[in-house]
């Protein structure tokens, strides 16, 4: 589904227009940023699942292509824990 699809889904579940869907689902997907850009950035959704920042720390990988060493950067990334109900739905 794209966003597009989404927000179409969205303005017609909640009977608004897709102007009003498109400026909500914005808006949450910038709260969502902003809180994970946080020092402990969590974000819980009871039910569907829990966005969590972590550290990963730096390491060696190798050149696919050449096969030589590389050194790899530490790097936050974003996790996705799904909730229960999500988890059983699918």
């Amino acid at each position: 589904m794209t966003k597009a699809e989404l927000i179409e889904k969205m303005a017609k579940d909640a009977k608004v227009s897709k102007v009003a869907a498109g400026a909500v689902l914005d808006s949450f997907m910038a709260n969502v940023t902003k809180a994970l850009k946080k020092k402990d950035g969590k974000v819980t959704l009871v039910g569907f699942g829990t966005f969590q920042k972590t550290r990963q720390k730096a390491r060696k990988g190798r050149n696919p292509q050449t096969g030589a060493p590389i050194k790899i950067k530490a790097r936050n990334v974003v996790k996705f824990k799904a909730g229960k109900k999500l988890k059983e739905s699918v």
